[in-house]
């Protein structure tokens, strides 16, 4: 019985060491470029009209209007940008302890601006619905990660 136990010990402490270990390759390491994911569900997924006109990326900024302290910040919108705490983030977000490492991605699409979530633990919300896949990103939509909420602009 004793033998056992210390296995488990002996097991438990592994997957901790492992795990310190993890977490510290992905901080020495970096942010990831994100791949694009295949989803079949958005080709199932019926399309609906809007009537907001989309962002084209020439002249589309993101600004935060939440929190007070960082409101007016704003960030130029390119063919791609990762919006997280990493030091490579083109959107950093450091003071935010809710925002992952590599909280989501904003991208164009066929023209469009459109935003994915990368994993994140909190997730990430457009116009305060959590999203599952990449949506499409209109003039005046928030974005939210973590406490900070984004306006497309």
């Amino acid at each position: 019985m004793l033998a056992l136990l210390r296995v488990c010990l002996l097991a438990l402490l592994y997957l901790f060491f492992l795990r310190v270990v993890r977490a510290a390759w992905a901080e020495i390491r970096g942010p990831r470029a994100a791949r694009p994911k295949a989803s079949t569900t958005d080709a199932a997924a019926p399309r609906r009209t809007v009537a907001f006109s989309p962002v084209t990326v020439a002249t589309g900024t993101l600004t935060i209007i939440e929190p007070p302290e960082q409101r007016g910040r704003s960030f130029d919108l390119t063919e791609e940008l990762t919006v997280g705490r990493a030091p490579g983030c083109q959107v950093l977000l450091e003071g935010d302890t809710f925002v992952s490492q590599l909280h989501a991605r904003v991208f164009t699409r066929d023209g469009a601006l459109h935003v994915e979530d990368l994993g994140s633990t909190n997730g990430t919300l457009v116009n305060r619905r959590k999203i599952k896949s990449a949506v499409a990103l209109h003039q005046g939509d928030t974005l939210q990660v973590g406490r900070t909420i984004l306006e497309v602009g």
